[in-house]
């Protein structure tokens, strides 16, 4: 037992009005959505349409043009439209992009844009959507050791067109190195703090992809008929479900807890690293059961262009491992905890920080 109180962070819920709005209109696109492709481009009526409802935007400030929402309203959107399996780059737009523009003091003029980390020579891999976007907003260290953000024009840019395991447009994007070094300087807190809001982002999309993997599978669990009876009813199945439904909610209330903690200290508590670290981690282990689960359950038309479930599974592959893998926030976590020793292991999961460092805080 330790006399040291916890600083556990009440659990937060988004705007009722904004998650009925999402789900009417994500649930109406699962419905009328064009017939899908091998590829996944932007879908760019969709696109307009978010944007002119103000989601696209939705948590930056209303001061720059946004909707003023909160992280909770936010990682509701990325994992509702993940769900959707809705090909558009939210994540790369507001929560990523708008935010780093804000952070440097650049204008924002409501144009697509995505963002990445170039190298030294100016070249950045792996850029979600870049060649739909009309602007780069790039964060990068010069050869000073000063972080700068640039916002780029697309017509700068030179784009080699790639795709990833989802078929989405991850592209290799290189930079007139004159274009970096007129970026605006930001602390380097900001890099440490982009890296930790792509890593939820990319856990809000996993959990609410995995969310609508469950529904699947419990729909075509209950409506598959085998030997005479659906095959829900027989075991094998529903361990295989059981599992699918226990490392969902599990990869959710890691996220929503690392959600909670950014909410209420709009991102500046020490113990985001250890709560964001916590949520990357389950929701990719919890990934690997839930994809090979549902594709055992609902067998080989999942993978076919017909059904919804490949448009699901293979970008939860592809967010378990952006802004850190699997086995990088297992390490994280587990120095953490080392770092925290026996006395301070129950202090580091409830504050996220050690307990030397809570009384410092405290002092």
């Amino acid at each position: 037992m330790t006399d040291r109180p916890t600083e556990l962070v009440t659990p937060v819920v988004a705007d009722p009005d904004v998650v009925a709005l999402l789900n009417d209109i994500f649930g109406r696109y699962r419905k009328e959505r064009p017939p899908r492709q091998a590829d996944a481009d932007l879908d760019r009526d969709l696109w307009r349409q978010l944007d002119d409802l103000g989601l696209t935007r939705l948590s930056a400030p209303e001061a720059s043009g946004g909707s003023g929402a909160s992280w909770a309203e936010a990682a509701a959107l990325l994992s509702v439209a993940a769900g959707a399996a809705a090909p558009v780059p939210l994540a790369e737009h507001d929560v990523l992009g708008a935010w780093l523009l804000d952070t440097a003091g650049l204008p924002h003029d409501g144009a697509l844009r995505t963002v990445c980390r170039p190298d030294p020579a100016g070249a950045a891999a792996d850029v979600p959507w870049a060649r739909s976007a009309d602007a780069v907003v790039a964060l990068w260290r010069d050869d000073r050791d000063r972080w700068l953000v640039a916002d780029v024009p697309a017509a700068r840019l030179a784009v080699d067109e790639r795709r990833n395991l989802a078929g989405e447009p991850s592209d290799t994007v290189r930079f007139d190195r004159a274009d970096l070094a007129a970026g605006v300087e930001v602390p380097p807190a900001v890099a440490e703090q982009f890296r930790l809001r792509g890593a939820l982002a990319r856990t809000a999309q996993v959990a609410g992809a995995m969310e609508r993997v469950l529904e699947v599978v419990l729909t075509h669990a209950n409506e598959r008929v085998q030997f005479g009876r659906p095959i829900g009813r027989f075991q094998a199945m529903q361990h295989l479900v059981t599992d699918i439904a226990a490392e969902t909610a599990l990869a959710r209330a890691a996220t929503d807890a690392a959600v909670a903690r950014a909410v209420a200290s709009d991102w500046q508590d020490p113990g985001m690293l250890f709560a964001v670290g916590v949520a990357k981690s389950c929701a990719g282990h919890a990934s690997s059961v839930v994809v090979r689960g549902a594709h055992q359950v609902v067998g080989a038309i999942g993978t076919t262009l017909e059904h919804e479930l490949h448009t699901l599974t293979l970008p939860i592959l592809v967010r378990r491992g952006e802004y850190g893998s699997v086995h990088h926030w297992d390490e994280t976590i587990t120095h953490l905890a080392a770092s925290a020793g026996h006395d301070g292991l129950w202090t580091l999961i409830t504050t996220g920080r050690s307990g030397q460092e809570t009384e410092e805080v405290r002092a």
